[in-house]
């Protein structure tokens, strides 16, 4: 997606090429029209099944019949606009391909149970341009142009039903950090975006790390909301900074404050770029609350890397539960049952049985003396109140006795804090 840069037709300079939504220049093969026909008729689906104007606390309840809808008419659609290379693709698997790409494309809008889309649901749908790469369904013969085509002629169309779908029917943000996380719902515009504002490089460059698009807009703009809205129908990073402010109100760098302080950089929207993808494969490939609703199959297989490296353990990780062993079997083949944990007996802590251990605080001494605690006053004796628990120096008690110190009775308690303006009565006429 970065601006390309080539020879003009006489050789004589060289020509930037950037790639706007829109742009005419992105030639869409067959395979991109027809995805992006399907995701037409999926937007069309959402004006037959308009929310529900009840009142309620979180997901409209209507997105469940949306969801149902396109799971019916889902198998129809995707033998009407996928190639029919795709539909008979031979694989050596139970299951045809159809089954695969229906359940990545069907997990791409969201949890019809729990009402709400992230970046998890956003990862279902790439895995289902990717099931296509795979097989063959793109053209990857030209020069990144059938890239370019993919995320401007399909990645954008999905994005603008999503948004759709969540002011429709006020879908919540799944797994969202809050504050804390780029964003509630999306990460590709940004990943996308940025990388429109780069610098223009050769077909044979490496991906540039800093610098930008000449003209492009300062990347601080993004609090500047007549910036956003003529930049928006252009660029996918502000398109995505658009839609924030449609959902969220408020200043902007309270409510997004990762990416109000990305919009401090100042080495350039490449810049930006390379951070953001470090940012998707920590925040969203690596993070097991995404992967673990990702479903694997023959196009996308769960296999170890063993050459992988191991990943820091997060806190996360560290919490989770230990799973108990599972039992051996009986000599004799039958299975050995472990011994039902059973509760405590009930005792009277107030009682003088001796079985009864208390949780004693880390300077209590044992004593088979009676406790003050639990004596009468009248049973208290010297020799009880010399095994009484010794407290923390800070906290020991002053002599309770009373004595006269400059015509003020000792109460055995520290002095009271005062205020830094107090004054003892004496020096109030100091005042």
């Amino acid at each position: 997606m970065f601006p390309s840069l080539g020879q003009t037709a006489d050789g004589s300079r060289h020509e930037r090429q950037s790639w706007e939504l829109g742009s005419p220049n992105v030639l869409l093969s067959d395979t991109v029209n027809q995805l992006q026909r399907l995701l037409n008729k999926l937007n069309a689906i959402i004006d037959e099944v308009p929310p529900d104007p009840g009142p309620r606390r979180f997901g409209n309840v209507s997105f469940r019949r949306w969801y149902e809808t396109v799971e019916a008419r889902l198998p129809d659609l995707l033998e009407q606009h996928l190639p029919q290379s795709i539909l008979s693709y031979n694989r050596k698997t139970p299951l045809g391909p159809e089954v695969e790409l229906r359940s990545y494309l069907l997990g791409a809008f969201g949890s019809s149970q729990r009402l709400d889309y992230g970046t998890g649901h956003e990862l279902s749908f790439l895995a289902f341009l990717g099931c296509i790469w795979k097989m063959g369904g793109f053209n990857t013969s030209s020069s990144g142009n059938e890239e370019r085509g993919i995320v401007l002629g399909i990645i954008e169309p999905y994005l603008q039903l999503v948004r759709r779908l969540i002011k429709t029917y006020t879908l919540e943000p799944a797994g969202s950090h809050g504050v804390w996380g780029l964003d509630d719902h999306s990460f590709l515009p940004y990943l996308f975006g940025s990388a429109q504002y780069g610098p223009a490089i050769l077909d044979t460059d490496e991906t540039p790390t800093e610098g930008s698009l000449l003209n492009a807009p300062d990347p601080a703009d993004v609090t500047k909301t007549a910036t956003v809205a003529r930049e928006r129908s252009k660029n996918m990073y502000f398109a995505a900074i658009d839609f924030i402010y449609d959902v969220k109100k408020g200043p902007f760098w309270e409510h997004s404050p990762m990416l109000y302080d990305i919009s401090g950089i100042r080495t350039g929207w490449a810049k930006i770029n390379k951070g953001v993808i470090k940012m998707y494969v920590a925040e969203v490939l690596s993070k097991f609350p995404v992967v673990q609703h990702f479903y694997f199959g023959s196009l996308f297989s769960w296999e170890k890397d063993m050459d992988a490296v191991q990943a820091p353990m997060t806190v996360h990780t560290a919490n989770q539960p230990v799973q108990p062993k599972p039992a051996a079997s009986a000599p004799n083949g039958a299975a050995s049952h472990q011994p039902r944990t059973k509760l405590p007996p009930v005792i009277n802590p107030m009682s003088n049985s001796s079985s009864f251990i208390g949780t004693a605080a880390p300077w209590a001494k044992q004593s088979s003396v009676t406790s003050p605690m639990n004596a009468f006053p009248s049973q208290v004796d010297e020799r009880t109140i010399s095994q009484t628990p010794r407290l923390p120096p800070d906290l020991k008690p002053r002599a309770m006795a009373s004595t006269k110190t400059g015509g003020q009775a000792a109460t055995g308690m520290p002095p009271p804090m005062r205020a830094p303006w107090a004054r003892s009565p004496d020096k109030q006429s100091d005042l």
